[in-house]
């Protein structure tokens, strides 16, 4: 191969690592939202929240090589996240908080047939969940993450996120009196309402 030959192949591998540093890039801006809400639902707190998205997207940008093109990156970055929390953050947190109203409004269900649902009963009932199943009914239906990928986040087995989750809103259901606990997500009616949030802080 003649020097000639080498100089375009070297300017179209140097464009092709620009290209996916812009991707990734893009990506981690794309999932801010998202990062936001589950920092909050493991923290209780959007100050620490927020401290923790900017430690997981600092640690996700230094590690960008490790992450691995075509699969999620919604869940590589909720794993560091988790991982930066339960190891920096935990002792910090506080009861889940919800000032705004905007968190819980992303968990809770909309439409005429659900219009008894209040808001604020939902955000009490939601701060009384315990962690674990508080923070596995966010993934699966506040930030659309896979029960496959809630798994392997947390490190259990996939049956064992998909008991959470029931057991979850089973015991919303309960607490907000409600009959069903279809009309509570991830489910069928609530999916759409479920994206609404995820940058607002979750408060009393």
């Amino acid at each position: 191969m003649s020097p000639s030959d080498i100089a375009p192949a070297n300017q179209t591998e140097a464009l092709a690592r620009e290209r996916r540093t812009e991707d990734f890039k893009d990506g981690l801006i794309r999932e801010i939202p998202n990062l936001r809400a589950f920092a909050a639902s493991l923290s209780g707190s959007m100050q620490l929240a927020d401290d923790l998205v900017q430690d997981t997207l600092l640690k996700a940008w230094g590690n960008s090589d490790k992450f691995e093109p075509g699969t999620s990156l919604r869940a590589w970055l909720f794993t560091i996240l988790r991982n930066t929390y339960y190891s920096l953050y935990r002792k910090r947190g506080r009861e889940v908080q919800d000032s705004e109203g905007t968190y819980a409004e992303r968990m809770a269900t909309h439409g005429n047939q659900e219009s008894h649902l209040d808001l604020a009963d939902f955000r009490k009932a939601l701060a009384k969940l315990p962690e674990e199943q508080r923070e596995v009914l966010i993934m699966v239906g506040a930030t659309g993450l896979s029960y496959e990928e809630a798994a392997e986040i947390c490190g259990v087995a996939i049956g064992t996120i998909k008991s959470r989750v029931n057991r979850a809103r089973t015991k919303l259901a309960e607490l907000l009196s409600i009959g069903s606990v279809d009309d509570l997500g991830p489910g069928r009616t609530s999916a759409a309402a479920m994206q609404r949030v995820g940058s607002e802080p979750v408060g009393s």
